[in-house]
C-alpha cells in the first residue's frame, strides 16, 4: 500500500514543478529573445536501507528551446535582433561573461551600453562599451559596429567606438542561469572567442520563442495528471483504512 501512495505523492510533487516550469513560460511569452525552457519526468529507483523497491517520479529540465523566436521591426536605431544562430555577450552580476538574445539596447546616464535588464553590453577586448556622450545619433551596423555622431558634428562625422561581441558556441554547450542568462557548461573565465559570422539585423526585436497554446495544453494536461495523483492517494487511504477494519474484526 505504501508503494502507490509513495509514488502518487511524488508524482503529485513534480506534476506541481512541471507546472511552475510551464507557468514561466507563459509568464515569458512577450519577453524579449527568451528562450522556453523544456521539461520531462521519469521514473526513479529510490536506494535506502533494505531491497530497492520503491519508485519515485522525478521531473528534470533537459534543456531550452533554441528555435529562433519571430522577428518583429521596431525602426529603434538601438534594437537589435541576432540573424540566425549567435549570441550578444553581456556582463552578468557577478562581473562575468554571459550570453542573451535580448537586443533592446539603451545608453545610461554614465554613456555605458546595456540591454532593458541592465546588463552591460561587451565589446572589443571584452569590455563593456562606452559610449561618449552627448551625442547626436547612434547607428548600429551588421557585424555589430557601433557608430555615433557626437553632438555638433557635421552628418558625414560619423565615427565607429567600438564593435558588440557576436558569438557562436554549440548550444549543447551552454546552460540557463537563475538569471535567465546563458553561460557555458564549462566554465570559462575568459569567455567564449567572438565570431565574425555572426550578423545583427537593426531596427528590429526578436520575440520570445514560447508557445503559449502548446503551454497552455501542458498546464492542463499537467493539472489533470495531478488531480489523478491525489486520487490515487485518497484511494491508497481508504484501502489502507480497510484492510485495518478487517484485521480489527479479524
Amino acid at each position: 500500500m505504501d508503494r502507490a501512495l509513495f509514488l502518487a505523492m511524488s508524482g503529485a510533487k513534480q506534476d506541481m514543478y512541471g507546472m511552475q516550469v510551464a507557468a514561466n513560460n507563459l509568464a515569458n511569452v512577450n519577453t524579449t529573445g527568451f528562450r522556453a525552457d523544456l521539461q520531462q519526468a521519469r521514473s526513479m529507483q529510490a536506494y535506502g536501507e533494505g531491497l530497492p523497491t520503491r519508485v519515485f517520479a522525478m521531473t528534470e529540465r533537459p534543456g531550452n528551446n533554441f528555435e529562433q523566436g519571430s522577428v518583429k521591426m521596431t525602426g529603434r536605431a538601438m534594437d537589435v535582433a541576432v540573424e540566425g544562430n549567435g549570441w550578444l555577450a553581456v556582463q552578468d552580476a557577478s562581473g562575468q561573461e554571459a550570453y542573451t538574445r535580448a537586443g533592446h539596447l539603451k545608453i545610461d546616464e554614465m554613456g555605458m551600453l546595456q540591454n532593458s535588464n541592465g546588463q552591460l553590453i561587451l565589446g572589443d577586448a571584452d569590455a563593456p562599451i562606452f559610449v561618449p556622450l552627448p551625442i547626436n545619433k547612434i547607428e548600429i551596423q551588421k557585424d555589430g559596429s557601433v557608430s555615433i555622431l557626437p553632438q555638433g558634428a557635421p552628418p558625414e562625422a560619423m565615427v565607429i567606438i567600438n564593435r558588440i561581441k557576436l558569438v557562436n558556441p554549440d548550444n549543447n554547450e551552454l546552460y540557463k542561469d537563475v538569471d535567465g542568462l546563458f553561460k557555458p557548461t564549462t566554465p570559462n573565465p575568459q569567455g567564449l572567442e567572438a565570431d565574425a559570422g555572426v550578423t545583427l539585423l537593426s531596427g528590429a526585436l526578436e520575440g520570445s520563442n514560447v508557445n503559449a497554446v502548446g503551454e497552455m495544453v501542458s498546464m492542463i494536461d499537467l493539472q489533470r495528471h495531478f488531480e489523478m495523483q491525489v486520487k490515487l492517494m485518497k484511494t491508497a487511504e481508504d484501502m489502507d483504512k480497510a484492510s485495518s477494519s478487517l484485521m480489527r474484526i479479524g
